[in-house]
């Protein structure tokens, strides 16, 4: 089964899916300049652009993860996950590759959030990108099917056949795998 990899978080991808890691700068080549989603995974009727967020990786601290959970509660986080959405989608759309429709799926690693906060932020996220057009019509030229803001749990049960799971510290080096990015989430 083929994976990827996001610091501590490792997304297994269904058989016949294609995944590649889209913010790395030697494989997008525009980060100076546009933001990117962790990851494009292809299925055989869709485009996912997905995006990890991991305020309980082993590395954070108390502080940084209370300082997170007030941005995403705040709703200071979307206007960053809006425009990774866009610059993504520009960036896909202008390179001929969104033949199908494409889904936004962001998965924040946080055990406390509840439904609510999780519904919440996907309406907000939703209103931002926008999913509708002027007055609430559909886009003529659609450019998001869906979006989605889930924990580890929302996701794996909703999204089992690309399940998430947390990787020990090292683990990822360990199996010879390389993390898609070396930052801290």
């Amino acid at each position: 089964m083929n994976t990827l990899t996001e610091g501590e978080l490792q997304l297994s991808l269904p058989v016949g899916a294609r995944g590649r890691c889209f913010d790395d700068p030697a494989t997008h080549g525009l980060t100076h300049c546009m933001k990117a989603v962790d990851f494009i995974v292809e299925t055989a009727d869709r485009i996912w652009f997905i995006e990890f967020k991991d305020p309980e990786h082993s590395r954070a601290g108390e502080r940084s993860r209370e300082v997170f959970l007030h941005d995403f509660r705040s709703g200071r986080l979307d206007n960053d996950l809006k425009t990774k959405y866009r610059d993504s989608w520009l960036y896909e759309h202008a390179q001929g590759r969104l033949a199908k429709p494409v889904h936004f799926a962001v998965l924040i690693a946080c055990s406390t959030l509840t439904a609510a906060e999780l519904l919440n932020r996907t309406e907000a996220l939703r209103r931002q990108l926008p999913l509708r057009g002027p007055g609430g019509r559909a886009w003529p030229v659609p450019h998001v099917a869906g979006c989605a803001v889930m924990n580890m749990g929302t996701w794996n049960r909703y999204m089992q056949n690309m399940p998430v799971t947390r990787l020990v510290p090292g683990q990822a080096a360990s199996q010879g795998q390389v993390p898609a990015q070396s930052r801290p989430a």
